[in-house]
């Protein structure tokens, strides 16, 4: 089926269950526990950082590394400008903008205001099955980058 004979329900729901996983992935690194970020994606997926060839594919792998974030890590993603293009009744692609705050080293309290430690784009793409809407891949593409300060 080609995206334009999708019902349009059905294309809003695809979209918003894509928005969806795009702020769920923010929120479980910043707030809930970061290797639950792996529950996201298909048993494939991946993601990568474009620059440096760094890649981390399937479930076991994404909840890892993900988990091995510093525990003393502080974090707030901002991310905007997302737009979500269905392209068939079980595919998707989005495009999001993030900006991140991150220390390491908060050992509680709020830490004054500083510059953010990462400005850019991801580049996903989605897949539904078994009635649910995966990550199949995050692609990140850093404008701005900078290191993570410890406190």
């Amino acid at each position: 089926m080609v995206a334009e004979a999708l019902d349009p329900a059905d294309r809003l729901i695809a979209e918003r269950a894509c928005e969806r996983l795009i702020v769920e992935f923010v929120h479980k690194l910043d707030l809930g526990d970061p290797g639950d970020v792996a529950d996201l994606f298909t048993d494939a997926g991946f993601w990568e950082w474009t620059e440096g060839g760094r890649r981390i594919q399937g479930r076991d792998a994404l909840r890892s590394y993900f988990a091995g974030r510093p525990v003393d890590r502080l974090s707030r993603r901002m991310c905007a400008n997302i737009l979500v293009t269905v392209t068939s009744e079980a595919t998707a692609t989005a495009t999001s903008y993030f900006t991140t705050y991150r220390v390491d080293g908060h050992t509680g309290g709020p830490v004054p205001p500083r510059a953010p430690t990462q400005v850019g784009h991801y580049e996903d793409t989605f897949l539904k099955a078994e009635g649910r809407w995966f990550l199949s891949s995050r692609s990140l593409h850093l404008a701005f980058a900078g290191p993570t300060e410890r406190l």
